[in-house]
């Protein structure tokens, strides 16, 4: 059973999905841009007969709170602090698995490479941490890095129903799998007060992450968490090339490339809950290992 409830973390409302016994081994699943925990229901369906399931909306984000961005510092290193201490302080996890994809790839990086001995090991579903991943379509967000004043125009045209639409559909192997429903409730989340101008911030501010590329490398090599990589290989955000390039830092890890784009979750539940499922059973003995470890 699925509960929903919103949590106060720093005077702000942050809406949770969670799902599982509260005894099992903790899956933390991130979301990304432009979607919400929401993303995430089928994962919590098949997976909560074994793991608890954590999915939060960040600020800005889905059922959480949205200050304006005059009241309110919309960065990666801020969503990453605020759902740390949602995680941490507020739900009390000692040790979880993260489960990265887009936006949450940057948070949950942030969070792994201050707590290290807190992660379990990670999933990774087309999170980027390598230049070499950077596709196509990020080619605007770099020119929006170096011109802000002349590209946010453009910028601000990407947050509408065609390009959230394009996200789900660029790429899948077989576009009938995907509900036509998701990029709908992703645009009317993004449509409601705050949210576009909170997005440019982000859009903005993704610069960041890419400079932390490097350092997140770095605690890959350092703790060697186990990972499991289930990537849409056919992304034009975040590219294949991105997906293997973990494998330099990481060896042991698994990777499956997907028959998919961006939004591969939403084309394959059942192959990457499957994956999610045999992995962290695998592992869950030296996730123990490392916890005590560390």
């Amino acid at each position: 059973m699925t509960t929903y409830r919103t949590l106060d973390v720093d005077g702000l409302d942050l809406f949770v999905r969670e799902a599982g016994s509260a005894d099992a081994e903790a899956l933390v699943l991130l979301p990304g841009f432009p979607s919400s925990s929401a993303q995430y229901e089928g994962l919590l369906a098949r997976l909560s007969h074994r793991l608890r399931l954590i999915a939060p909306d960040y600020p800005g984000f889905g059922h959480s709170s949205t200050p304006p961005v005059e009241a309110f510092d919309y960065t990666f290193d801020r969503l990453a602090e605020l759902t740390e201490r949602l995680l941490l302080d507020v739900l009390g996890l000692e040790r979880f698995w993260l489960y990265v994809f887009d936006f949450g790839a940057p948070i949950g990086l942030r969070i792994a490479e201050r707590h290290p001995g807190r992660i379990a090991g990670l999933i990774v579903q087309n999170g980027n941490a390598y230049e070499a991943g950077l596709g196509p379509q990020m080619d605007l967000q770099k020119a929006f890095a170096a011109n802000r004043a002349g590209v946010e125009p453009q910028i601000r045209e990407l947050l509408t129903l065609d390009v959230t639409r394009a996200q789900y559909f660029d790429g899948a192997g077989d576009p009938a799998r995907i509900d036509p429903d998701a990029p709908l409730l992703d645009q009317h989340l993004m449509d409601q007060p705050h949210r576009k101008d909170a997005f440019v911030e982000l859009l903005y501010d993704y610069q960041t992450n890419v400079a932390r590329y490097p350092a997140w490398q770095a605690y890959l090599r350092d703790h060697r968490p186990p990972t499991l990589i289930a990537w849409g290989a056919n992304d034009r955000f975040f590219t294949a090339d991105g997906a293997r390039a973990y494998l330099a830092d990481l060896p042991d890890a698994e990777l499956h490339l997907l028959d998919s784009g961006h939004f591969a979750l939403a084309e394959h539940p059942d192959e990457i809950a499957d994956l999610v499922a045999a992995f962290t059973e695998r592992h869950s003995d030296r996730s123990g290992e490392a916890m005590r470890a560390a």
